[in-house]
């Protein structure tokens, strides 16, 4: 237990002092004639232990309410049995264990079958303020506490998954051990604690006030995560009876598997919701974890539409699922060390197939696939570090107990909105579906049949309010042309881009249609005169002709127009729609040069 100041300052200390004696005219004679090699030795030895009992280990705790929580540190001892099964007056008796100082990192070598004792001494104190051994491990499996009363009889603090949290002696989310003080002599205690999955976590002491105050920042970060997965679940119901889409379901069972997960991780389900159950207490981890896993998995595959994408893949997340499924039935029958071994694996193997089906996704044109896959990184990475705490790589502190839970709830927004915009992108398809009988997909331009009905509305309108109203038709006439010069795709974009420039021409209350071949069609309402009628067909040839914006300044779109008046007496409208088409017709025919013609 000696430092290194402490061994440079022994040796200085027989190098000078001693020396220094020694210089005296009887004590040298006496130091190097009187004393043999041997009994030199055994000067220093007696010096040596005189020196160590004053610079030796702390053998009792420093609780100061100013520093907490207090850490153990150093203060205590611990030891490591190997499956005799002693008890603590076995334990307290012996004194041939090798026990060794407790470190401040709070890791300890414990494996499966093994039991870690730990001993520390408590100072006299009057203090009435409680105070508590905290250790914030909420998945421990048993954590026992030993005092010796008077009699030297050890009586017993119990906590941990093995003991149902009603049996505790202080009832909480993880094992609390209350340390009691007495105010004439050092309290002896004896720590027992067995893990199947190791123990990294800190041992420390804080008293009540410290602890009420740290449990309602704690407190905090819970009510969020179960705030954000309640409203997950509802909002997954209610999409799912709304928009009848499975996608919502999968959203609404991950949300009520993420909320018992962090739950459970977080002890608060042990505490609130199976405090008499240790057996499922202790196994209810691995098997919510796993389920949720699996809804995850199912709920990404069918934000990036994967059954229609690639059904080998959609069979492979489902074989995933099912043997998910089978393994949720193994972690609820096997030992702790078991679990752990098969639980971090299936982990992993998840979060690397929903990364790598997200990024699939993207690379072939998924709106969605590269947002969840972006937002699936920082899951991923929180994530590999608590299972890198589990298998004791690092030691239990807050930030690697919350960035877990709060990485897999926090995971449920994204996912929320990645599923609205993925409803509402479905709806304008489908409505896009529904209206190809009225709209043209290609220009966004009304269909024949609609362009009819709005005429004949039209007529009706001009003839019960005594105005007159505009017909015109558009003839495209130099496709062909255009094909030559500038090639097929020029040709192919050059009526949608002369549907962009009469929607840019009429007003909020007229309409263009897409008519069959290369002819549009326009309606103007209003009371139009003869002479706001007879400028309509110039403003649109003019318009025409300004050149295209990323096309060649000379690809420009050359048309014929056609125009009347409504209502136009002596003929119906589907007499007025045929004249107008064999108006234009006919100067095609004849290679007519004029652009414009009227009835």
């Amino acid at each position: 237990k000696h430092d290194d100041n402490t061994r440079m300052l022994f040796s200085y200390f027989l190098k000078n002092f001693l020396n220094r004696t020694a210089a005296s005219c009887a004590s040298r004679r006496w130091w190097s004639g009187g004393l043999t090699f041997w009994r030199r030795c055994l000067v220093a030895a007696v010096l040596l232990g005189l020196f160590s009992a004053a610079a030796g280990a702390r053998t009792s705790l420093d609780l100061d309410e100013t520093r907490q929580p207090i850490a153990l540190g150093d203060w205590g001892e611990y030891w490591i049995d190997n499956g005799t099964a002693r008890g603590p007056d076995q334990v307290d008796a012996s004194a041939v264990l090798p026990w060794a100082p407790t470190n401040e990192r709070g890791t300890y070598p414990l494996k499966p079958g093994q039991t870690l004792w730990i001993r520390f001494t408590v100072p006299p104190a009057p203090d009435a303020e409680r105070w508590v051994l905290e250790i914030p491990s909420p998945a421990l499996d048993r954590a026992s506490l030993y005092t010796k009363d008077r009699v030297g009889q050890f009586a017993e603090q119990r906590a941990g998954d093995l003991t149902p949290v009603n049996l505790w002696s202080t009832p909480h989310r993880y094992p609390l051990l209350v340390v009691a003080f007495n105010a004439e002599e050092l309290t002896h205690y004896l720590l027992r604690l067995e893990n199947a999955q190791g123990f990294s976590a800190p041992l420390q002491f804080v008293n009540t006030r410290y602890l009420l105050r740290n449990e309602q920042r704690v407190s905090l970060f819970l009510g969020v995560y179960f705030g954000i997965a309640a409203l997950g679940f509802a909002i997954g119901l209610i999409g799912l009876v709304w928009l009848r889409d499975q996608a919502y379901l999968y959203y609404s069972i991950t949300s009520v598997l993420v909320g018992l997960t962090v739950a459970a991780i977080t002890g608060a389900a042990a505490l609130h919701l199976w405090p008499n159950s240790a057996v499922w207490a202790n196994r209810s981890l691995a098997v919510l974890g796993t389920w949720a896993l699996v809804f995850y998995m199912l709920l990404n595959a069918a934000l990036v539409s994967l059954p229609e994408r690639s059904k080998w893949l959609n069979r492979l997340v489902w074989a995933i699922a099912l043997a998910g499924a089978g393994l949720s039935v193994v972690l609820g029958n096997t030992d702790s060390a078991l679990r752990v071994k098969l639980a971090v694996p299936y982990l992993l193997l998840v979060i690397a197939v929903v990364l790598s089906i997200n990024l699939w996704a993207w690379r072939r044109g998924d709106r969605f696939g590269g947002w969840l896959f972006l937002s699936g990184i920082p899951f991923a990475i929180t994530w590999a570090i608590s299972a890198a705490r589990y298998v004791q790589w690092i030691p239990l502190s807050f930030g690697t107990e919350q960035v877990g839970p709060a990485s897999l709830v926090f995971q449920l927004p994204a996912l929320l909105a990645v599923l609205v915009l993925r409803s509402q992108q479905r709806r304008e398809n489908r409505r896009r579906i529904l209206g190809l009988d009225r709209i043209d997909p290609a220009t966004g331009l009304i269909t024949e049949q609609a362009f009819t009905e709005r005429l004949l509305r039209m007529s009706a309108r001009a003839e019960r309010l005594k105005h007159k109203s505009a017909v015109v038709l558009i003839d495209l006439i130099n496709t062909e042309q255009t094909q030559r010069a500038f090639g097929r795709k020029a040709a192919d974009e050059l009526p949608l881009r002369v549907a962009g420039r009469l929607l840019s021409t009429i007003r909020d209350i007229d309409s263009a249609a897409r008519l069959p071949g290369q002819r549009f069609g326009m309606l103007i309402e209003g009371n139009i005169s003869p002479d706001e009628a007879a400028e309509l067909g110039p403003r649109i040839v003019a318009r025409c002709l300004m050149p295209f914006k990323g096309l060649h300044p000379d690809c420009v779109a050359h048309v014929r127009v056609a125009y009347a008046l409504v209502p136009f007496y002596g003929s119906a409208n589907p007499s007025l729609m045929a004249r107008l088409g064999k108006r234009l017709d006919t100067a095609a025919s004849v290679n007519d040069k004029r652009a414009v013609f009227t009835l």
